[in-house]
């Protein structure tokens, strides 16, 4: 198969019309036009159709599409591989993170990344839910959930930590502390949504969940920890038990083994790409 017709026929399957697609791979229409024609013949399927509201697969054109996307990527990670094995690691790192690493902790973490690979360009994007926004053009992930990333990726568990209840004390010198679950009706609630959480159900312990109507719900956990510290209400979120930047309003656990459950953190890396220098390093 061509990679040339494919790339044409994928990136305009992603932009969603001719015009972006030729934009963005800095070709003429006509090309792009002839690239598909030409994939189309060598197929023997039609793979797009035009609509009023754009460009759309056909059947045909959606599996190609999936599959595709894997064979672009298996390419360039050959191509990266021979490139690398000659020299220093360069051309990009293309990393996917969950929304709400605390920047406290992400930024020094883009720092050691930087200058152990001066020669690499990192393009870094955030998802609320990484695996389920699709990983086909990404070298590393960074997720929550326990959730089993399937035989293309290979899953490191970075560390387990709980989600629990966590408030200011401000607050609670305020507002009272709850003793048990019921008496959490009676306050200002904060949910995060994240992977596998109903923010309108949360945990318990010992089985089972607690109906809760929050105030707020965010599958930004560090926004929803800077409510918190902010004394807005009471907090379910993940808790890595880093410390807050030097100056932060503390937090402390509200009815801590009562509601709760842990979480993994997992870095994910595309099987193809488990041997390439810049993801060994």
């Amino acid at each position: 198969m061509d990679l040339e017709e494919l790339r044409a026929f994928l990136a305009i399957v992603q932009t969603g019309s001719f015009l972006a697609a030729s934009s963005e791979l800095g070709v003429s229409r006509g090309m792009l036009r002839r690239r598909v024609d030409a994939l189309e013949a060598r197929v023997g399927a039609r793979l797009v159709e035009r609509t009023s509201k754009g460009v759309v697969t056909t059947d045909a054109g959606a599996i190609l599409a999936t599959q595709g996307r894997r064979l672009v990527q298996s390419s360039s990670a050959l191509l990266h591989a021979v490139r690398e094995a000659a020299g220093e690691p360069m051309g990009e790192l293309r990393m996917c993170l969950a929304v709400g690493l605390p920047p406290h902790v992400l930024v020094p973490g883009l720092a050691l990344l930087q200058n152990a690979l001066p020669r690499v360009l990192l393009h870094v994007r955030f998802e609320a839910d990484p695996l389920r926004a699709g990983l086909d053009d990404v070298d590393v992930a960074v997720c929550f959930g326990d959730e089993p990333p399937g035989d293309a990726f290979l899953s490191h568990e970075l560390l387990r930590m709980p989600v629990r209840l966590l408030a200011h004390p401000d607050y609670l010198r305020h507002r009272g502390v709850p003793r048990t679950p019921d008496e959490l009706h009676g306050h200002s609630l904060v949910a995060w949504s994240g992977p596998g959480m109903d923010p309108e159900r949360w945990p318990l312990r010992d089985g089972g969940t607690l109906e809760v109507r929050p105030r707020i719900v965010s599958n930004d956990a560090h926004a929803m920890r800077q409510a918190a510290m902010g004394g807005i209400g009471i907090a379910l979120l993940p808790d890595a038990k880093i410390p807050d930047p030097e100056g932060a309003r503390s937090l402390v656990p509200v009815l801590d083994g009562v509601i709760g459950r842990e979480i993994a953190l997992r870095l994910l890396v595309p099987a193809l790409l488990a041997g390439s220098a810049k993801i060994g390093r």
